[in-house]
């Protein structure tokens, strides 16, 4: 897909991986809508960086688990830039806890955020890319998606079905124009993991081969991959720095 004039959704455009792919996209050209959910300071900030771009965007607040708030959502992002092109479903949120202390509100809202936030926006974007015979959406999943990680079960049950509902709507929607993939990130030095003790996070950096987190710019050069190759579907490109074959 040639990025120039496209429009993409970014979901927890505001900061991290998301942030980064949001200004990755419209340095190619693409005009973007930033949702986010709490920090309406940080989506402003990247809204002005990508208008210094002379491009378009514009910041929506959204919790991406309520069904009727994506439908509202997407339905504004329509009216104000007329076609969606682009998705990138990256809102996400990560709760550590011990598997014997986690508690039902910790798993439903785990769930609700990683793995239903994805089938809302993509229940909601589908139709518009039907419409206009084509799209593309990259989600964002985790290598704890793929080995079940190191920071607790609800998280890695999310994202390992952000892996399943990629490739089902690969299987579907591949043929009628629509091309769906995920990356699996080891961690990255983002907001996700600011919780973390000093000690926590030097044991996760050791478990990379390289020895270091992953920059969010590193993540989003692999969703612009995603999103300019029209012959890749289906697929989760693990970006772990060789982790995942440990």
């Amino acid at each position: 897909m040639e990025i120039k004039n496209k429009v993409a959704i970014v979901t927890g455009g505001s900061r991290g991986i998301g942030r980064a792919t949001a200004l990755l996209l419209a340095e190619k050209g693409a005009d973007v809508a930033i949702i986010y959910y709490t920090n309406r300071e940080k989506a402003e900030e990247v809204k002005e960086k990508i208008i210094e771009k002379h491009h378009k965007a514009e910041i929506y607040q959204c919790d991406v688990s309520s069904f009727k708030e994506t439908e509202k959502t997407v339905q504004k992002i329509i009216e104000d830039f007329g076609h969606i092109d682009i998705l990138v479903n990256n809102a996400g949120i990560l709760i550590k806890k011990p598997f014997v202390e986690t508690d039902e509100k910790t798993w439903d809202r785990t769930i609700d955020v990683n793995l239903k936030g994805v089938f809302n926006m993509c229940r909601f974007v589908v139709p518009y890319m039907l419409k206009q015979n084509g799209g593309k959406i990259v989600n964002v999943s985790s290598i704890a998606g793929r080995n079940g990680g190191t920071v607790g079960v609800p998280y890695a049950a999310s994202k390992a079905g952000v892996i399943g509902i990629t490739q089902a709507l690969a299987h579907e929607f591949t043929s009628k124009g629509i091309t769906v993939n995920a990356v699996a990130p080891g961690p990255v030095d983002t907001d996700l993991f600011r919780d973390l003790s000093l000690e926590e996070r030097k044991k996760l950096e050791k478990l990379s081969p390289n020895g270091r987190f992953a920059r969010p710019e590193e993540i989003a050069h692999s969703i612009l991959f995603l999103v300019e190759n029209d012959y890749v579907s289906g697929e989760t490109i693990n970006i772990n720095a060789g982790r995942y074959m440990n």
